[in-house]
């Protein structure tokens, strides 16, 4: 009988004096003088950004979805919310991923603020990521907090894993799509929706 693996503790935090340590050893790895002017405070700085690149793993996007709204004469057509940029970083790389996600559901009897589905795509672009995950991320939230009738994500974004290095294909964009309850069974939902964000091109 297999011995079930045992799930790792999550490593804990460092303080904020070692990620400014590991910034200026990477500076000197790559061949600088970190005594420089120009270069004295970018451990301070570098870790800094990182607070603001990385504020989606302090933020639970549940929150943003558990208040509702049902007074609505009963609506319950789709709902779209288009051309949500974002900033995420590649997880093999750290590069920079800018692009664009297109949100929609279906709403059964509550809606949401607007606000809260960017906030939704926020708080997981603002973490490590991969496209695909984050796509499914974003859509499966949304089901499982709502439980709309369905749920549609299309996100657009430029690596810069792949523009900045290696292959250097500068323009080229990467789209991903995730569709959850009626959008991936009844190909005129997801018709409607992919329409409807393709309205403003």
């Amino acid at each position: 009988m297999a011995h079930k693996k045992k799930k790792q503790p999550k490593p804990r935090k460092p303080s904020r004096k070692k990620a400014e340590e590991a910034i200026r050893t990477l500076l000197l790895w790559a061949g600088e003088d970190t005594r420089r002017e120009g270069l004295i405070d970018t451990p301070q700085r570098v870790a800094r950004a990182y607070e603001d690149w990385f504020s989606g793993y302090r933020q639970n996007p549940v929150e943003y979805l558990e208040r509702t709204f049902e007074e609505v004469e009963g609506y319950d057509e789709m709902i779209v919310l288009r051309d949500i940029t974002f900033e995420s970083h590649c997880e093999h790389h750290m590069a920079p991923i800018i692009g664009t996600a297109h949100v929609g559901y279906l709403p059964r009897n509550k809606v949401i603020g607007i606000s809260k589905l960017a906030r939704v795509v926020e708080a997981f672009a603002r973490r490590f990521q991969v496209q695909e995950k984050m796509t499914a991320q974003i859509a499966n939230c949304i089901q499982d907090v709502l439980q709309p009738r369905g749920v549609g994500v299309v996100i657009e974004a430029k690596h810069q894993c792949m523009t900045t290095r290696g292959i250097h294909k500068p323009g080229v964009s990467m789209v991903t799509s995730q569709m959850v309850g009626s959008f991936r069974k009844d190909a005129r939902t997801r018709a409607e929706f992919l329409r409807m964000i393709d309205a403003s091109r």
